[in-house]
């Protein structure tokens, strides 16, 4: 079975949301079946957090280490749900780092 992509819509609605729950330094981008969250400048990203699509309805999150690489959580769930408990229970994996 083929992998599903997200849409630029996905990362468009994972910004907004983002930032009118108080985040507007961050921004999200597609890249294949992820919506990555990063900040900091274009060429020199920072990443956060990025979601990745499991499904048509799901997704799972997965968080990034002070080393930059990528931690699963475990948490599958659809896209708004699973930005409500980014933003609830991990609110330190998006504040800006200095």
């Amino acid at each position: 079975m083929a992998k599903l992509h997200a849409d630029p819509v996905h990362a468009e609605a994972v910004a907004s949301r983002l930032s009118a729950r108080g985040f507007p330094h961050l921004r999200a981008r597609k890249r294949g079946e992820l919506v990555v969250i990063e900040s900091g400048p274009d060429d020199d990203p920072i990443p956060h957090a990025r979601l990745r699509r499991d499904t048509v309805q799901l997704w799972r999150l997965e968080i990034a280490t002070h080393t930059g690489r990528w931690e699963p959580t475990g948490i599958r769930a659809p896209l708004k749900d699973i930005l409500d408990v980014l933003v609830h229970d991990f609110p330190w994996v998006l504040t800006p780092v200095v």
